[in-house]
């Protein structure tokens, strides 16, 4: 049977069976929530677990967890390209969906993969709430978040980014200062802390590893820096958040 075909007599048993799709501005009202930068919408639609209220979604898989994980992906596409609609570079927010798009691989229940869903939806509202603020930034400020951004792995001076933007290091520290409120070199170890974080909950790498991944100078000072910005030591911060998510 043609799929033309196959598609006409499936409509026609399930006509009387099925609910009709509901509206689709309920979804979009959480697109653009996560769009504008709306924490306080974002964590009240996770609160109330709306993301696993499928009623009106339709079905995508019968087997429950292959369903969920369908509407996981269609939910991660969406807000890939409202954010970049809304200002994040697109590069940032496709890797960030193939990220968590990876780690929704893993999970086995539904649970697993709504509460992933919550953890991708601030995670994204958080990018564009920093994106609102930078709005205002000045353009040898931002050239300086990209170069981050793009060589988090790397070991970065400010004499490095000095020369990315063709300005002296006293006066694109002053700058980067007046637009941010913190130094360079403490922005720069908040965003390797940003993702050694990441790394600590959803990756099996050691320690060791993650700080030498993050050109730390060495192991010692990389729990040092972590512990100063987050209050605990990798190891309790993996033991906390890493064995919780699964």
């Amino acid at each position: 049977m043609a799929l033309s075909q196959e598609f006409f007599h499936t409509e026609l048993e399930n006509s009387e069976l099925e609910a009709l799709h509901r509206s689709p501005s309920i979804e979009y009202s959480f697109y653009n929530a996560v769009r504008s930068g709306d924490m306080e919408t974002v964590l009240q639609n996770c609160s109330e677990d709306a993301f696993i209220n499928l009623e009106g979604t339709g079905v995508l898989s019968r087997d429950s967890v292959t369903n969920i994980k369908y509407h996981f992906v269609v939910t991660a596409a969406l807000l890939t390209r409202y954010c970049i609609d809304g200002g994040l570079e697109p590069e940032q927010a496709y890797r960030l969906s193939d990220f968590y798009i990876l780690k929704m691989d893993s999970c086995t229940t539904v649970r697993q993969v709504a509460d992933l869903h919550h953890v991708m939806a601030k995670d994204f509202t958080g990018k564009m709430i920093l994106q609102k603020k930078s709005s205002i930034l000045s353009k040898p400020v931002m050239q300086c978040v990209d170069y981050i951004y793009a060589h988090i792995k790397e070991r970065i001076t400010i004499q490095d980014l000095a020369d990315y933007t063709g300005l002296s290091t006293n006066y694109l520290s002053r700058v980067f200062k007046q637009n941010l409120g913190v130094s360079i070199s403490d922005y720069i170890r908040q965003q390797k802390i940003e993702k050694a974080t990441h790394l600590l909950k959803y990756s099996e790498q050691s320690i060791i590893d993650i700080a030498n991944y993050l050109s730390f100078s060495s192991q010692s000072h990389f729990i040092q820096i972590f512990e100063g910005f987050i209050g605990m030591t990798p190891k309790k911060y993996r033991d906390k958040y890493y064995k919780s998510m699964w």
